[in-house]
């Protein structure tokens, strides 16, 4: 049970992500649900974490919030706050990141959507002064 999630809990809080802590600024865990048929992880960000601009190539990504407070931009678009219950579909080809609010601990199954040949290129870390003005925003009225 996830202690920082609350103890409603369902999915485990994992291990340290060490194998894609490059890509992450702040400390993320990784829970492996299956690898078999659609690859399906529960990712869990400490306050303030989130993962580097990214891409799936061929096969896209489908994220469902399963508790904290987090964070969803797609490159061009306005940043969406997440919160328990939503459901993000990223398609292939789209540069994105996603992440804990500085405030938060947030936590997601990812789902991979299967492509034969599909892979995911790490582009560069969001800023802190990108992911400060998501911040500022959420404090407007």
């Amino acid at each position: 049970m996830d202690q920082h999630l609350g103890t409603d809990a369902v999915f485990p809080l994992g291990e340290p992500n060490d194998a894609y802590a490059d890509y992450f600024s702040g400390k993320s865990y990784l829970a492996v649900l299956t690898t078999q048929g659609v690859p399906t992880m529960h990712v869990t960000f400490e306050p303030g974490c989130r993962n580097w601009w990214h891409i799936h190539h061929l096969g896209g990504q489908i994220l469902l919030v399963t508790g904290g407070k987090g964070w969803y931009q797609q490159e061009g678009q306005p940043p969406r706050r997440l919160l328990p219950g939503d459901a993000v579909h990223i398609p292939a080809e789209v540069k994105h990141w996603h992440g804990a609010a500085r405030d938060s601990w947030f936590s997601h199954i990812a789902i991979e959507i299967p492509a034969p040949g599909g892979s995911n290129e790490w582009v560069e870390p969001v800023t802190e002064q990108e992911y400060c003005r998501l911040e500022e925003q959420e404090d407007r009225p």
